[in-house]
């Protein structure tokens, strides 16, 4: 594969990751983002001296350039010291009324923009966007998607490894701290699997995957306890189909048995019989319940179309 004059190529065929981050004038511009970009995609940063966010920016963006192994290139350009640079770009449709301002390059047009200091989250999404457009992905990515494929076949350990490799190097991924917890409970490990959780950065305690991983440990505790008493909750039941805190067991220790549809109908016959029992306690768990299948589960999705069916009927 063609690459940079002056750079070695990686084992993947991308530059090496020393030489992506340089600093850029209106001398080198053509060569160093235009040029780069029909091999590599091209990140230039547009600051000021005098920018606070600048300097907020930049670090963040250097880093995920680093963590990216040479898949993609930083070019940074001072607008002070490259005047005529910025006019140029600016007649052409890229806004540069303020800083910072991050345009993407590839093929050696611009593909994206964003100005502001955005968190390292959603930076962090732009350049895979901007990954993925170009036909590659993160380093992370690639090993976040083995370590899924290995749960969901079944290989916690494996799963487990391959999250704890990822965590290592991006110690700030929600995804790999979610898919962790999640290993560690399929292995019967639910202690470690607390303790995984209780060492997540503060700053990821809502994220999705986290919050999941968080409710699916607390069910599981719930379920192991209602699962002891499964025939005696199904007689009581069978009974007395009123008992709404005998079907509430019943959904937990169904949602322990990874019968999920059995689990959120139970629930949701509870919500048609008396949605404010026990101060809407099946509302609440059925919600926990969809925290924990995640949102892209099928059986997340029916049953909550189905609650607010009855909700707004």
């Amino acid at each position: 594969m063609d690459h940079i004059i002056g750079q070695s190529p990686s084992p993947t065929g991308a530059p090496a990751a020393g030489n992506m981050i340089v600093d850029g004038t209106q001398q080198t511009f053509m060569q160093d983002v235009i040029e780069a970009s029909r091999t590599v995609p091209v990140l230039v940063d547009f600051w000021a001296t005098w920018c606070g966010p600048c300097k907020q920016l930049t670090p963040t963006l250097e880093k995920i350039v680093r963590a990216a192994g040479g898949r993609v290139k930083l070019v940074k350009i001072d607008i002070d010291a490259n005047r005529a640079l910025v006019q140029q770009l600016a007649q052409i449709g890229l806004p540069m009324q303020s800083v910072p301002t991050v345009a993407a390059f590839w093929q050696g047009q611009i593909a994206d923009v964003f100005q502001g200091a955005l968190p390292e989250s959603e930076v962090k999404r732009f350049i895979e966007a901007l990954l993925k457009m170009a036909g590659g992905t993160m380093p992370g990515a690639d090993l976040l998607a083995e370590a899924k494929a290995a749960l969901e076949a079944g290989d916690a350990q494996q799963a487990g490894e391959l999250f704890s490799s990822l965590l290592a190097e991006e110690p700030e991924n929600g995804d790999a701290w979610g898919g962790l917890v999640r290993a560690l409970m399929a292995l019967d490990q639910e202690e470690q699997a607390a303790q995984a959780l209780s060492q997540v950065p503060e700053k990821l305690i809502d994220h999705p995957e986290i919050a999941g991983a968080r409710s699916a440990l607390a069910l599981a505790e719930e379920g192991r306890k209602a699962k002891s008493q499964l025939q005696s909750l199904q007689d009581r039941l069978a009974a007395d189909p009123a008992d709404h805190a005998a079907r509430y067991d019943l959904a937990t220790a169904l949602n322990a048995m990874e019968q999920r549809e059995a689990a959120a109908e139970a629930l949701l016959e509870i919500v048609r019989r008396d949605r404010a029992w026990n101060e809407g306690a099946a509302r609440l768990q059925l919600l926990k319940f969809f925290e924990s299948w995640g949102s892209d589960d099928p059986t997340t999705g029916a049953a909550r179309r189905r609650l607010s069916a009855i909700l707004f009927s």
